[in-house]
């Protein structure tokens, strides 16, 4: 896999729009093959990937997206700042459209100025799995991983380099 390099998320979504018909094509093929080793690929990938990214020099996703946060979430977070539930969620989520908990604002409240989490050990599963490179299934979140594409320089890369690979 070639370097990766940060890009601002303004610049990753330029490229997308600008790589949109080949990413577009990329999706409609992986959909119609379903390669069997879709998830090899992406596993082996992520793992080469982040060996020489380092999030904390990025931070794009905690800056610029707000993932959906559980009830289960929150009470973990409730517990970490010994607070109740309902004063959490008062304080930093609300309700979105389709239901889920998200933080009332981006950044992050909790990313700190050198792009450390000041909860990390306890903070949401849907921070735990981004940018979802790992894990099993991947034919069926193709499209939430070209969205991705636009916030992760590493997401970004592991489909250019597919996508030029023709690796399946």
């Amino acid at each position: 896999m070639k370097k990766i390099e940060y890009k601002t998320p303004a610049e990753l979504k330029a490229l997308v729009q600008q790589n949109s018909k080949s990413m577009n094509a990329f999706l409609q093929k992986v959909k119609r093959q379903k390669p069997k080793n879709l998830d090899n690929l992406f596993h082996s990938m992520h793992e080469e990937a982040f060996e020489q990214f380092d999030c904390l020099d990025c931070a794009n996703c905690c800056s610029s997206i707000s993932p959906i946060v559980t009830e289960k979430d929150i009470d973990r977070l409730a517990k970490h700042f010994k607070r109740k539930a309902p004063d959490l969620i008062e304080a930093y989520f609300h309700m979105d459209d389709e239901g889920d908990f998200v933080f009332n604002q981006t950044p992050c409240p909790f990313l700190m100025p050198d792009n450390y989490c000041m909860v990390y050990e306890n903070r949401p599963k849907a921070c735990r799995e981004y940018p979802h490179t790992d894990r099993r299934k991947m034919l069926q979140i193709m499209k939430l991983t070209l969205r991705n594409c636009e916030v992760c320089p590493v997401v970004y890369a592991i489909v250019d380099e597919l996508i030029a690979n023709d690796d399946f």
